[in-house]
């Protein structure tokens, strides 16, 4: 895997975090890809390297110089903030969508994988509803409100603690995609 950095080796780059919960579904889907584990780790030692470029160029123009033009971009309003979001498509997840919500600064705020406009999400009624990479945050949220989201094990990761079938949960996601969910402890 030589030459530029585009969606293929940014794939592998979710991929490998997304390992730490399910590393069957990420070894399975590396493999899709045609890429070995050097490709994968080549793919994290570089993207790791943009980061943290003292030249680098702010985290939007990356995604942009990564991934090409945004499918879509539109508003959106947060709360009481204005921002923008920027949705690509990655051939991993054809029903998902990498989002980008960026500051009218191009300050990046958040960026996960969303269901596409339009895509048809899981069904969420049951705790056993919730499989791996089947749902967004946003979608667990919707389906098990209230939840009272938590601070996540690392900057990609997300929790959300809910209450299903009278059993108390926490979901964890990695990138915006359900990675796991567990019985919360009192």
């Amino acid at each position: 895997m030589t030459g530029t950095f585009g969606v293929t080796a940014f794939q592998l780059v979710l991929l490998r975090r997304m390992a730490d919960f399910r590393p069957e579904l990420a070894e399975q889907a590396r493999m899709r890809l045609g890429a070995s584990l050097a490709d994968q780790r080549e793919a994290n030692r570089r993207w790791q390297a943009m980061v943290r470029s003292p030249r680098s160029r702010g985290a939007l123009a990356r995604y942009r110089s990564v991934l090409g033009p945004p499918e879509r971009t539109e508003p959106r309003t947060v709360g009481d903030l204005s921002c923008e979001a920027s949705l690509w498509a990655l051939p991993l997840w054809p029903s998902l969508r990498f989002e980008v919500l960026a500051a009218p600064d191009g300050a990046v705020w958040n960026e996960w994988l969303v269901r596409a406009p339009g895509a048809p999400g899981p069904v969420l009624e049951r705790p056993e509803d919730l499989r791996p990479w089947s749902a967004t945050v946003d979608e667990v949220a919707r389906a098990f409100a209230p939840v009272r989201p938590m601070e996540g094990t690392a900057p990609t990761r997300w929790r959300l603690a809910f209450t299903a079938a009278g059993r108390p949960l926490v979901a964890e996601f990695t990138y915006g995609l359900l990675q796991r969910v567990e019985e919360r402890s009192a």
